[in-house]
């Protein structure tokens, strides 16, 4: 864990697919968008962070954090590369790396948190793994997407429907959600460090 100047630190990476914003495959991108927008988080592009990405000291409930966000670059499938970069140059503690991702096995507007274990078939967390030497030790807030008919491939590429952007966006029950889980997070850095 990192905690720089009493501050929790935590590192949230969006993944999606710059090209195809606003599709279930982006949700992430979408989810980051909206926390840019909740605490006033300027986003401009860094190469040094691989992507599109902000920093700011945010307060999340009761807990100040530094919270940095990122919009990897590269196509999801090989966003790996990017995200360890991003790690480096920021919290460096892969316990305090959040990765927000679809997921097609929860139901549409689903959160469900995980710390560490297997990819579960998905291509950017495999990615991510690969490019961290193995490394599974980080948050992921899996995005429910649900499963549509037919193809999965041309499912996830399809756009969100309306509510479930509201649903992620803005004032969003689902962006409060993500927030909630974010503060725990920081709170049990926080409490790690034994700092009140």
């Amino acid at each position: 864990m990192t905690v720089a100047s009493g501050l929790p630190q935590l590192l949230v990476v969006g993944l999606g697919n710059l090209p195809f914003p606003q599709t279930r495959h982006s949700i992430g991108h979408l989810i980051i968008d909206a926390l840019a927008a909740r605490f006033h988080v300027h986003m401009s592009t860094d190469r040094t962070m691989g992507g599109v990405t902000g920093r700011s000291k945010v307060t999340l409930g009761q807990t100040a954090v530094s919270l940095t966000l990122v919009k990897p670059k590269p196509l999801m499938n090989i966003t790996g590369p990017s995200v360890a970069g991003a790690l480096r140059n920021s919290v460096k503690a892969s316990d305090a790396m959040v990765v927000i991702h679809d997921s097609l096995s929860h139901k549409p507007k689903a959160l469900s948190p995980k710390m560490g274990g297997s990819a579960n078939g998905h291509n950017g967390v495999r990615s991510i793994i690969s490019a961290l030497g193995g490394e599974t030790h980080f948050h992921r807030f899996r995005i429910g997407i649900g499963r549509g008919p037919g193809d999965a491939a041309e499912y996830v590429l399809s756009k969100l429907s309306e509510e479930e952007k509201f649903y992620w966006n803005g004032d969003g029950i689902g962006l409060d959600l993500v927030c909630n889980e974010l503060e725990r997070i920081a709170r049990k850095q926080v409490e790690s460090q034994g700092t009140p």
